[in-house]
């Protein structure tokens, strides 16, 4: 498969197996001399060439594909976008708020950070259903189309709430934004998957410690809502996130990792998409960092840290 990007720094280096993958999910094509190209219309322009390096991170290059906007969305045979005031779908929601929807989607408290795009993106590769809460629903429409649907509104309101979780089975928190602690029912979720940054708030030491002094309460209390509240949970505890191209290390697992090591926030998000395929029978918690390990299968590895996990109990 020949794939050509376009964009505005020099001689980038061959897509990944994962670029690659999300790029034949979202273009549609099939078969195995299939080729795409395509240039965005509102990113500055990029070339792929097989021989050369690239600093384009993988999130940014399918975002450039996705903001290439309706036209290359229609022809690559995504689905046309939603109106932008919401339309009928929206309405058609509303109106059947008494009724239960199926639930199989995965909501991600915060799809408007960089985490919480990069947590998107590897969902999308999963070909999952996604909501996302944001603050400006018209730009989230605009950015991913329908491959996300969007929900703005006052978390403090349990009726933005109920709306929010309507066929959720599944909740991603990216952020300690204290959004478990303003739910009050979670009945009919499955799974939460909390990324956490308390390891490395606890082994802060000096005036970073007493920066990160409120940080690490909140994280405190995020993790304590998620264990005590009866929901199988998977706590990634990570090492400090760092904005470098995911894939290109391996992982390293040891307790105490976390609290100074660091990971690339793409690999953050791949391993929290990743924790969603294995549900716990009751919590599983552990710390990761970029090391030396290559796990080439996430689903076994996670049901061998279950197996631990309970004989530890």
């Amino acid at each position: 498969m020949l794939i050509q990007l376009t964009s505005s720094s020099p001689s980038p280096s061959l897509p990944s197996r994962r670029e690659l993958q999300c790029l034949k999910l979202l273009s549609g094509i099939e078969g195995p001399h299939a080729s795409l190209s395509f240039i965005p219309t509102r990113r500055p322009f990029t070339r792929c060439q097989a021989n050369n390096e690239d600093n384009t991170s993988f999130t940014d290059r399918i975002l450039d594909y996705i903001e290439g906007g309706p036209k290359l969305r229609k022809w690559y045979g995504a689905p046309d976008l939603l109106p932008k005031d919401g339309g009928a779908k929206e309405t058609q929601e509303d109106d059947s708020s008494d009724v239960e929807d199926i639930r199989d989607a995965v909501l991600l408290t915060d799809g408007e950070s960089e985490m919480g795009q990069m947590v998107i993106l590897s969902l999308i590769v999963k070909r999952s259903r996604i909501k996302a809460l944001v603050k400006d629903k018209r730009a989230a429409v605009e950015a991913f189309g329908t491959y996300v649907e969007p929900v703005a509104g006052d978390t403090n309101e349990s009726s933005f709430l109920k709306k929010a979780l309507r066929g959720v089975r599944s909740i991603i928190c990216t952020e300690h934004d204290g959004f478990l602690s303003k739910v009050k029912d979670l009945r009919g979720i499955e799974h939460i998957v909390m990324l956490s940054q308390l390891a490395v708030y606890r082994g802060s030491t000096g005036l970073q410690a007493i920066i990160n002094g409120n940080l690490k309460q909140i994280a405190e209390k995020d993790e304590e809502l998620v264990i005590s509240s009866g929901i199988p949970y998977t706590i990634i505890r990570t090492g400090s996130l760092q904005s470098t191209l995911g894939g290109q290390q391996g992982f390293s697992f040891k307790e105490g990792v976390a609290e100074k090591g660091r990971i690339s926030k793409e690999d953050a998000a791949m391993i929290c998409v990743e924790a969603l395929g294995t549900v716990p029978h009751k919590g599983l918690i552990f710390e990761v960092a970029n090391g030396e390990e290559q796990i080439s299968d996430w689903k076994a590895w996670f049901e061998e840290q279950l197996k631990i996990a309970e004989q530890q109990r």
